[in-house]
């Protein structure tokens, strides 16, 4: 039992410390440019969603207070069309589907902020992740726009100024 239990052991440490050596070498490894196109891209994807989504909502959101104004003005004109019936709905057709189509409205509302939160939620991840694998300096430098160089000739030397626009 105990051999078994130290073998077990050994093997487990074994493949943690294979683990361990793998998740270094793939840490140190830059990401591919599929992954990297696929963040970059993505986050500016999840940040359009929820703009998108959070639009929705707001016009969903619009439909419902109509529909709750409709009930109010009905309840506000006649009180008796609003009177509620022992299933706890609206005796009046029209004051129960104004509050129906209130509900109706306000629940899209509700799951709409709730994926424009969780669009937000992911952007707000994959900017942080696109930061991630760069460094603090540029990689490429295209333009130098100031360069002075000092060359020999014959008479003594030449001094030239170039600037790049």
């Amino acid at each position: 039992m105990r051999t078994g239990i130290a073998v077990l052991t050994l093997v487990l440490a074994a493949h943690a410390a294979a683990a361990q050596t793998a998740a270094s070498a793939i840490d140190s490894t830059p990401r591919s440019a599929w992954a990297r196109a696929a963040v970059h891209y993505g986050k500016w994807a999840a940040a359009a969603g929820a703009v998108a989504f959070t639009a929705l909502a707001i016009e969903q959101h619009r439909h419902s207070n109509d529909a709750w104004n409709n009930l109010l003005a009905i309840c506000n004109s006649n009180s008796q069309l609003c009177a509620v019936g022992p299933d706890g709905r609206y005796r009046n057709y029209q004051s129960e589907y104004d509050y129906q189509l209130a509900v109706y409205y306000d629940h899209r509302a509700r799951w709409r902020l709730i994926a424009g939160q969780a669009s937000l939620l992911a952007a707000v991840g994959l900017f942080v992740y696109d930061l991630k694998g760069q460094s603090p300096t540029p990689h490429n430098q295209p333009v130098h726009p100031v360069k002075l160089a000092l060359s020999p000739t014959t008479d003594g030397a030449a001094l030239s100024l170039r600037l790049s626009f």
